[in-house]
């Protein structure tokens, strides 16, 4: 992976990576490591300069409020604290919705990263980032049927996005009363989005970042 630094005038220094595994061009936000724009590897950085610009106001908001959420983490909240915290509850509430669902996974690994909330192999491993713990439950509960979904379906397809939604929906209607699920489900009531409930929880997961 490539890398250079730019300096942008209102963002400071932001970071340019060229990635051969974009297939498009994104910005990621952090409190600690700043900004960093990724550009697919045969692109120039400049479009990556042209899409930063284009999106400044937007990128210095999620700045100030990933400062603000790291800021509000309880004292003595660090990576270890999650990592165990994580072992405990992730891997036994990934084997309930397993079991309700009839999911079969072969092995569950707890790992720290900022490139995603959790990945499932074709060997059937499934891995879950400990910073789920800083998540509200109705969004960890998403990723966990997310990975589980594709030890169904490999990609992202339409497959994936119908059994994902019933899933969702399904498991939703059984915390009904609980205010956390409620909200989502509320909001998701009022989109016209296609999966509509997939598409909502998606959306908020964005306001979160791994660290």
């Amino acid at each position: 992976m490539k890398e250079k630094v730019h300096i942008d005038p209102v963002l400071g220094e932001v970071r340019l990576r060229k990635s051969a595994r974009a297939r498009r061009i994104s910005i990621r936000v952090h409190p600690d490591r700043g900004i960093v724009v990724t550009v697919p590897y045969h692109a120039p950085y400049a479009l990556g300069v042209t899409f930063l610009e284009a999106r400044r106001e937007w990128a210095r908001e999620a700045l100030e409020r990933a400062g603000a959420r790291n800021a509000d983490l309880p004292e003595g909240e660090d990576i270890e604290s999650l990592r165990a915290k994580a072992k405990a509850a992730l891997p036994p509430r990934l084997a309930e919705l397993a079991a309700r669902y009839g999911f079969r996974y072969h092995r569950v690994t707890i790992k720290h990263n900022t490139s995603n909330w959790g990945s499932c192999s074709s060997k059937g491993n499934i891995n879950l980032n400990l910073n789920l713990m800083r998540v509200p439950v109705p969004l960890q509960d998403y990723i966990l049927l997310h990975e589980l979904t594709h030890l169904h379906h490999a990609d992202h397809g339409p497959g994936f996005h119908a059994e994902l939604e019933w899933l969702l929906t399904d498991h939703f209607s059984r915390h009904g009363e609980e205010t956390d699920f409620q909200s989502f489900a509320s909001a998701a009531a009022s989109s016209r989005a296609q999966n509509p409930l997939s598409r909502t929880l998606e959306r908020a997961l964005k306001a979160y970042r791994p660290v």
